[in-house]
């Protein structure tokens, strides 16, 4: 995943994911917000067109998580967590105080949380690059980047915080 790696924590109306990812990812969540995404899901599909790779990995992960972790925490996942570096912990659904707690840590570059709710992106900590509500970013083919671009607007309803 290389040297930058962000925390995403997405809120929905469903529940709050959270999961690791690169330093292009910033750009393509708020590119899938200004899309319309309305849950978790959608966000991830709308955002699977810039980083197809990057997205199937969290999809399975979270499905692991889902199989093994119904109404609390599987010991698995408890052993997970004692033995993995935070930066490199599997995704993860909020279920109960550890996952919330995990959801807020920040990991090499930073904490964004995604509040598709309210229509907020808050930079908890983003030592990387300045996330902008209109930008670009490089579309990436198995992982790595192409010589394409996708662009960005957020509409006025959005905010990005500090």
């Amino acid at each position: 995943m290389g040297n930058a790696v962000f925390r995403f924590t997405i809120i929905d109306p469903a529940g709050t994911v959270s999961f690791l990812g690169p330093g292009h990812g910033p750009k393509v969540f708020a590119a899938a917000c200004s899309q319309g995404a309305e849950d978790h899901r959608g966000l991830l599909r709308l955002a699977e067109s810039y980083d197809a790779h990057w997205i199937a990995e969290v999809r399975a992960g979270l499905h692991v998580f889902d199989e093994h972790n119904v109404s609390a925490l599987a010991t698995s996942f408890q052993d997970h967590v004692r033995s993995t570096p935070g930066d490199r912990l599997m995704p993860f659904r909020v279920i109960d105080t550890v996952t919330r707690r995990l959801s807020t840590q920040s990991a090499r570059s930073g904490l964004i949380l995604f509040n598709l709710n309210q229509k907020r992106i808050i930079q908890v900590q983003n030592s990387y690059s300045e996330l902008r509500e209109q930008d670009r970013g490089r579309i990436r083919a198995d992982g790595h980047p192409t010589s394409s671009f996708f662009f960005y607007r957020l509409p006025e309803t959005w905010r990005i915080l500090p």
